[in-house]
């Protein structure tokens, strides 16, 4: 599936905290880790990871919840809740939006799935790579690049 011309835009649930991008995601991803379950109340999380200067909170001031360390934080609308990215330190300088938070989500169905080693026996995705837990540091490039030319 395409997806829309750049930039893209989205928000929370509310609309208080709204962001903008202006490059394509790297690679769209679902998480389906304990701790994804829990924060999403759902059977898994989905993402799209962005360089960080592609991204841009262009109005509210979002708060961080979940993740609070080093590893990870995730950020939120401070009054309606919504999980809506998280910066992680590992690899650096990205932002990991989660999808459905973008105005429209045309294209960003999930080309990888982590930790399907804690899935819900009846969750599934149409993502074409699927990881036990994260990939390791070292495949991120080569995802990504398949992601670019979409082969599975």
């Amino acid at each position: 599936m395409s997806q829309p011309s750049l930039p893209w835009t989205g928000g929370c649930r509310c609309g208080q905290v709204r962001f903008k991008v202006t490059a394509g995601p790297l690679i769209t991803m679902a998480c389906h880790c304990t701790g994804c379950q829990k924060m999403t109340a759902s059977a898994f999380s989905l993402s799209a990871l962005f360089p960080a200067e592609a991204f841009e909170v262009t109005a509210g001031e979002p708060v961080i919840g979940g993740l609070h360390g080093a590893e990870a934080q995730h950020f939120f609308c401070p009054y309606c809740m919504s999980w809506m990215f998280t910066r992680p330190s590992q690899p650096p300088g990205f932002v990991n939006v989660r999808s459905t938070m973008f105005d429209g989500v045309e294209g960003l169905e999930p080309f990888v799935e982590t930790y399907v080693s804690e899935k819900l026996p009846w969750a599934t995705t149409p993502a074409v790579r699927s990881f036990a837990e994260f990939p390791p540091a070292e495949a991120w490039g080569e995802l990504s690049g398949a992601y670019a030319r979409r082969e599975g």
